[in-house]
């Protein structure tokens, strides 16, 4: 945003030999360009945590965890489509958070709106219904419709971070689309729009 008001962007502390002053120009060099390369998918990395975990609080756990590997990682980086690298290991600490939560409880956030209280009112009606909707979505479709209507990945992109191929993810992306058609209007007079 302008004048860098409206998003929370946490300053990032890197080890103490990367900002000691006797530290080498390419450890500050390599620092400086992940704040630039990186920092500007945080939203859409804990974006996609949150859909992936159904829980804020554990989604900033898993965005934390993924920021430091990233960091810690960023050395190996290639160039390329940062945001898709970026959410591959996003998607990786969830299946780890995963694993070491095994009966974690998912649940919503409470934000607080200032705005007109009737427009609050049914915002957070729509939005809660779509978010519930895309939280029941099965794991693999939910994963695949927010990774491509909400983060706007590529299929490419997509099957590179999931590991399938581009026809699963095409396919998954359709039954998705049907699937949360026909959760949110069960009489069926819904047509959903792919794009390509």
């Amino acid at each position: 945003m302008a004048g860098g008001k409206g998003l929370f962007r946490p300053r990032l502390v890197f080890s103490a030999d990367a900002r000691a002053p006797d530290a080498g120009k390419a450890a500050r060099d390599l620092a400086d360009r992940f704040r630039e390369v990186m920092l500007p998918h945080m939203d859409a990395a804990y974006n996609f945590a949150r859909y992936l975990a159904r829980d804020p609080t554990a989604a900033e756990d898993i965005v934390q965890e993924a920021f430091l590997r990233a960091f810690r990682s960023f050395h190996t980086y290639s160039g390329g489509g940062a945001k898709s690298w970026l959410l591959a290991i996003v998607r990786n600490c969830f299946l780890d958070w995963v694993r070491a939560n095994p009966r974690a409880d998912v649940g919503e956030d409470d934000r607080v709106d200032h705005d007109h209280p009737e427009a609050i009112l049914l915002r957070r009606r729509d939005v809660q219904i779509v978010r519930e909707t895309v939280a029941n979505l099965p794991e693999p479709f939910r994963e695949t419709l927010v990774l491509r209507e909400l983060e706007e990945l590529s299929y490419k992109e997509i099957a590179a971070l999931t590991g399938a191929p581009i026809g699963t993810v095409m396919s998954r992306l359709a039954r998705a689309r049907e699937m949360l058609g026909a959760m949110l209007f069960p009489g069926g007079a819904l047509e959903m729009g792919a794009r390509s």
